[in-house]
C-alpha cells in the first residue's frame, strides 16, 4: 500500500490517509480500488459527532463497495487538504461547531461542480428540514430511518 500521511488538525486529532485510520479508528481509504472493482470508487464524505454514526455508516458503505471518509466535525473535514473528489456527503445537521447546513452552505459557494448533500439528523423539526432544503439538499433523514434508505439514495445520486 501507499505512503501514509497524517495531517494534525489539533492536538486531540489527525487525519489519516491511503488506508490508514482515521480519527475514530474507522479505516479512511486507499487511492487503490478493490480487486473486484472495475469502476473508479466511489467516495462518499461522513461528517457526524457522534463516533458511533461515522462507524456504522463507514460499515454499510464499506459493504456496499462505497469508499467511505469519516469526519468528527466540519472543520476537520475543511483541514483535510487530502481529500479525495467527494461523489456524495453525508453531514449530520447539528455539529459542535460549525453545522453540517452550514458546512454545505460554505462548500456550495466554491466554484465548480456541486457535490450531492445528504442531511442527516437526531432533532428533526419544520425549521431545520426548510434550512435543509433552502440549502440544496439531495435528501434528508432522521438518523432513526433505514441505513438501507440512505444507502439506496447515495447510489442513486452517484451512478
Amino acid at each position: 500500500m501507499g505512503r501514509i500521511e497524517v495531517a494534525n488538525v489539533s492536538p486531540n486529532s489527525a487525519l489519516l490517509h491511503l488506508g490508514a485510520m482515521d480519527e475514530y479508528g474507522v479505516q479512511t481509504h486507499s487511492l487503490e480500488p478493490a480487486p473486484s472493482m472495475s469502476a473508479p470508487p466511489t467516495y462518499v464524505a461522513v461528517v457526524d459527532d457522534d463516533r458511533s454514526v461515522c462507524l456504522s455508516f463507514a460499515r454499510l458503505l464499506r459493504a456496499a463497495g462505497i469508499q467511505a471518509i469519516t469526519y468528527g466535525s466540519a472543520e476537520a473535514f475543511l483541514a483535510d487538504t487530502k481529500r479525495p473528489k467527494f461523489d456524495c456527503m453525508v453531514f449530520d445537521v447539528q455539529l459542535s461547531g460549525m453545522s453540517g447546513i452550514e458546512l454545505a452552505n460554505m462548500l456550495a459557494k466554491s466554484a465548480g461542480p456541486r457535490t450531492p448533500v445528504i442531511y442527516i439528523t437526531a432533532h428533526d423539526d419544520p425549521e431545520t428540514r426548510a434550512s435543509a432544503e433552502a440549502s440544496g439538499c439531495a435528501a434528508y433523514f432522521r438518523k432513526n430511518e433505514s441505513g438501507a434508505e440512505v444507502l439506496e439514495t447515495i447510489r442513486r445520486l452517484t451512478e
